[in-house]
């Protein structure tokens, strides 16, 4: 079963947290046809939709990948570094509980945002950015690397998160824009991308991706590679420096 961790965008999604971007208009109308347009992109590919209660509280609250990882069948409830997202993580366990999924956390003074972790087979890289400290990546090793996974830290000065500037396509081959990427070289196999918002991808199957309508020469770069790139629009979210891997939580059986 294929499963997608998915909460409406807040009326006050414009007020949310920015750290590399100017403040722009928002349009929350726009953002929730948006939204609605990406839910059902997955919809199409046989994904199962888990919407998480509404936090129309917290403006960040759509961007639900930061405040839980998965590992497997495993869940790891993060503690954002930005305080004003703390309060998201509750209702992401409740849904978490009540799907039966098992669950460990990462407490303070220990800080890990979801987008901060980039997840290819075993090898896990992490992040070390304003939102994500070494103690919350210390207590993400300690919870994973029994399971099998190996993590490696990687500096992130240049963008929000990690996913930020670097994703994955199926083979493992890291992607990213090079201006927005610290150091290429950690990555081993690493392909640059024409585009700011084409180094975000999400990996829906073995030979599908999805990505940005922003970066339509990165589309056609991966479709040279032979892949199925299914595009859609998040504009708006891109304004609050999000990208097309924090709108949701994919939860599948197996990773590796």
């Amino acid at each position: 079963m294929k499963r997608l961790l998915v909460r409406r965008p807040s009326p006050r999604l414009e007020d949310g947290e920015l750290t590399h971007l100017d403040r722009q208009p928002v349009d929350p109308d726009l953002a929730l046809r948006q939204w609605e347009a990406y839910v059902d992109a997955y919809r199409s590919r046989g994904w199962d939709i888990v919407e998480v209660d509404a936090a129309d509280q917290h403006p960040d609250g759509v961007f639900v990948e930061d405040v839980v990882v998965m590992f497997g069948d495993l869940a790891v409830l993060t503690n954002p570094g930005a305080e004003s997202r703390q309060g998201e993580v509750e209702s992401m366990a409740r849904t978490l509980e009540q799907l039966g999924v098992e669950t460990a956390r990462i407490t303070s003074p220990g800080t890990l945002e979801g987008g901060d972790v980039l997840k290819i087979g075993p090898q896990i890289f992490v992040g070390a950015s304003s939102r994500t400290n070494a103690e919350g990546i210390a207590q993400l090793r300690a919870i994973v690397e029994p399971r099998g996974y190996v993590v490696t830290v990687v500096p992130v000065t240049k963008v929000l998160h990690l996913k930020s500037a670097v994703t994955a396509l199926p083979d493992g081959i890291v992607i990213g824009y090079p201006p927005l990427v610290d150091d290429a070289s950690l990555f081993g196999q690493f392909l640059s991308v024409p585009e700011a918002h084409g180094n975000a991808v999400v990996v829906l199957d073995e030979r599908s991706v999805l990505i940005s309508d922003n970066a339509p020469e990165t589309a056609e770069l991966l479709r040279g590679r032979g892949l199925d790139v299914l595009e859609v629009p998040v504009g708006e979210f891109e304004k609050l420096e999000g990208c097309v891997t924090c709108l949701s939580v994919r939860v599948r059986e197996r990773e590796f």
